[in-house]
């Protein structure tokens, strides 16, 4: 069996003494409904609800890593958590994490039934670099923001990939920017195969330690460990660039029963660099596909993302999306960006297919 003789004997005197021949089941500390809701009262401070349960006395009070564990456990599993000040997580429900983002947005329908959303103007503003346009609520975006609005609710990783130019970032920054409380949000820039010392000191730039942070190791990750105590998003934008060691770091930092943190990584090739890292892997809740946009929905959302492209036909559309275009979204702002430098100025300037050729060659070349 795999243990001493010793063991058995000892085994065999608690079966006399109980009566109990099965192995004892070890029950573990477990947060009642009193408890989890003082600790809505306190604003989901876990280090206040421990002060308060010492304070009123009665049963053994777990340690502080104990019930950081348990909390956050509960947590995932989707127990809700209702405070009475701050919430601490995205929604009242777990089940429709979106219920606070308050999104308002104008339906606009497409061909074949479709139904795009455009931003209304006093949303917050993500930077597209092209004048005059809209983030647009494709399947996409709206996809990812019930992933990052999922994720900062319970604490989750994610994983947010796709090839380059599809809309990742844009995407992201919109999620990210609806959070009911986007103060919280840390977003990490790494370089290219960031060692862990290099990754610790991005790490406490991201959360405003500054100098404080310790020379040794062991003291810097108790210092970052307890920076993440209260709820953050950590965003880790081009994840393709950490090597193995510096994903593990990040793991265990995720895995420490006293923080609470969800982490979003992002980037084409991400899924690839977390899947050479199977601990990590194994931890990541959603992975998200941000495709290219298909050549039926094109016409649709370019006339829903910038003005340019409400009076091209459908034919044009299709042409430049045959050439150039490709579905690829980043192509696609330049291409906006081109037109609307040409168009500038002009009161009546129509977008026909010579003016989009020299736009086409700018980017590709003569055609």
């Amino acid at each position: 069996m795999g243990v001493s003789e010793r063991t058995v004997w000892r085994w065999l005197e608690q079966a006399k003494a109980t009566g109990q021949v099965e192995a004892p089941v070890r029950q573990g500390y477990a947060v009642s409904d009193e408890v989890w809701a003082l600790l809505g009262e306190v604003g989901g401070n876990v280090a206040e609800l421990r002060r308060r349960l010492a304070a009123a006395g009665g049963a053994t009070v777990p340690s502080a890593s104990t019930l950081h564990r348990v909390i956050r456990r509960d947590r995932r599993a989707g127990r809700a958590l209702m405070v009475e000040r701050e919430p601490v997580v995205a929604g009242p429900s777990r089940l429709d994490p979106l219920s606070e983002l308050g999104l308002n947005v104008v339906a606009e329908k497409g061909g074949a039934g479709q139904v795009f959303l455009r931003e209304q103007k006093h949303l917050a503003q993500v930077p597209v670099l092209v004048p005059g346009a809209q983030v647009v609520h494709t399947s996409a975006v709206r996809s990812v923001l019930r992933t990052v609005a999922h994720a900062a609710a319970v604490g989750a990783v994610v994983c947010l990939y796709g090839d380059a130019g599809q809309g990742k970032t844009v995407a992201l920054q919109y999620a990210l920017s609806q959070l009911p409380h986007p103060a919280r949000v840390r977003r990490v820039h790494v370089g290219v195969h960031p060692t862990v010392p290099e990754l610790r000191r991005v790490l406490a730039d991201a959360l405003e330690l500054g100098r404080r942070l310790p020379r040794g190791a062991g003291e810097a990750d108790l210092m970052l460990v307890n920076a993440l105590r209260q709820p953050r998003v950590l965003v880790l934008d081009e994840a393709q660039r950490l090597p193995g060691p510096a994903l593990e770091f990040l793991r265990g930092l995720w895995d420490h029963p006293d923080t609470d943190t969800a982490l979003v990584f992002a980037g084409a090739g991400s899924e690839r660099a977390l899947r050479r890292v199977p601990a990590l892997a194994s931890r990541v809740l959603t992975w998200e596909l941000v495709p290219r946009l298909g050549p039926r929905e094109v016409a649709t959302v370019m006339a829903a993302f910038h003005p340019l492209w409400e009076d091209v036909s459908e034919d044009d559309v299709a042409w430049v999306d045959e050439h150039v275009g490709h579905g690829n979204f980043r192509t696609w702002a330049k291409l906006t960006s081109h037109l609307t430098a040409e168009t500038y100025g002009k009161s009546r300037a129509v977008v026909d297919r010579q003016m989009l050729k020299r736009a086409c060659a700018r980017l590709m070349g003569p055609l």
